[in-house]
């Protein structure tokens, strides 16, 4: 192998993704458990992850856009498929592609009941992230005209818990008990647990799952440890290795300059790779167990690698044309997103393009 053909490597093991919507599924044996797919299954690609989800035993999926969906429908023709930005194409395109809008507005509901017969849909109800779904206005003359949602074939009641990964958080129970009552009055099952929320216990689970990063490993439940498996892995490989003097410093604008005679690893990794800046100076990458730190900025298509604390008397040196590792054992997307001052589903649905991807079931 030449450095010119040195890519880093994204490996995704599709069976510990399957793992993971089983094991979430156990969480609540009796509730059924969807699986949220959107921005290219987290990206990690919506082709692989739908089938290996759908091996494992999901039937019932989310995505976002209608394009997502229609793509989605071709890799799995016999899923539910349900489009979380809502009412954004024809309904009439909706019922063709058999897919269900996630309705956000009671002008979508009419919209849909203009249908000549009942449809599968969904009807998302804010209980608290003022962003998508029926407002209290909306919700109460909902409760006035209960037969609107005589339209809805097979429903779900949706809402979205803003603070779930912060179980003491009493927002939780606000959005529990105000889903809950809408329920009782609309008599319709409901889909409320997130990723998080199936473990803040069974009141939060009704009648649908619908996890979407713990699926890909990341820890839905922090300040504990993960109960779920690691599903990606990015190794990156060395380009080239200076050994420099104290005081030479390095990359963009010499944000980092040696303390003492060092060895820097230069690794093909930047921003155009989804790698952010914010990792410069603060971020790691791992060999063989030791933590080692980025110097200097992270540029569009280079990271620079300090080396200069490994010690020659404990193992070999990492050389030219071996591999560090971004993501893995040593470091997981929770990791790896405190480095940055950001969270896992950033890290995962900014993996770049340029990456060589394997997936593999083991």
């Amino acid at each position: 192998m030449t450095t010119s053909s040195l890519r880093s490597v994204l490996t995704i093991n599709t069976q510990a993704l399957g793992a993971n919507w089983q094991q979430l599924q156990a969480e609540a044996p009796h509730v059924p458990c969807a699986a949220v797919v959107k921005a290219d299954g987290y990206g990690l690609g919506i082709a692989p992850v739908a089938r290996a989800l759908w091996q494992a035993g999901a039937r019932f999926f989310y995505v976002a856009h209608f394009e997502e969906a229609l793509r989605l429908r071709d890799i799995l023709p016999d899923a539910e498929i349900a489009v979380l930005n809502g009412l954004v194409a024809e309904p009439r395109a909706f019922l063709e592609a058999r897919l269900r809008p996630v309705l956000n507005s009671l002008d979508q509901l009419k919209a849909w009941g203009a249908l000549p017969a009942p449809a599968p849909a969904n009807l998302h109800l804010d209980t608290g992230m003022a962003r998508l779904g029926l407002d209290d206005r909306e919700q109460a003359e909902l409760l006035e005209r209960p037969d609107l949602l005589q339209a809805l074939d097979r429903p779900f009641l949706m809402s979205h818990l803003a603070s779930a990964e912060e179980p003491e958080n009493p927002s939780n129970a606000d959005q529990c008990t105000q889903m809950r009552s809408l329920a009782s009055a609309l008599e319709r099952p409901v889909s409320f647990a997130n990723s998080s929320g199936i473990f803040l216990g069974p009141d939060y689970h009704f009648d649908q799952l619908r996890p979407g990063v713990a699926l890909y490993g990341a820890n839905p439940t922090p300040n504990q440890s993960n109960p779920m498996r690691a599903v990606v892995r990015l190794d990156c490989p060395i380009l080239q290795i200076r050994e420099l003097p104290s005081g030479r410093p390095v990359g963009y604008n010499a944000t980092w300059t040696s303390e003492r005679p060092s060895r820097i690893a230069t690794i093909p990794l930047g921003y155009a790779d989804g790698f952010s800046r914010h990792h410069s100076n603060r971020g790691h990458l791992y060999w063989r167990g030791h933590a080692l730190p980025i110097v200097g900025r992270v540029s569009m298509d280079l990271v620079t690698i300090d080396l200069s604390a490994l010690d020659p008397s404990q193992g070999p040196l990492p050389q030219v044309g071996d591999y560090l590792e971004l993501l893995g054992p040593q470091q997981s997307v929770d990791l790896l997103a405190q480095s940055a001052h950001t969270i896992a589903y950033d890290i995962l649905t900014s993996l770049g393009a340029r990456y060589e991807r394997r997936y593999e079931a083991a």
